[in-house]
């Protein structure tokens, strides 16, 4: 299990919503909608992915 970067929810790697690969590292989703909006702004959870907490769509 992996955390999606955006909202912070477990994904299974081998069974993603979706998956991004930013600055050599793959990134998983637990939505269309999340992994959406990390391609528009990827350094923008990226930088923040510790501080991520809860399950928030937009």
């Amino acid at each position: 299990m992996v955390k999606d970067p955006v909202c912070g929810m477990q994904v299974d790697e081998k069974t993603p919503a979706g998956k991004s690969e930013y600055k050599g590292n793959d990134y998983y989703f637990c939505s269309p909608g999340c992994k959406a909006s990390f391609d528009k702004e990827p350094e923008k959870f990226v930088l923040k992915d510790d501080e991520q907490s809860g399950h928030h769509h937009h």
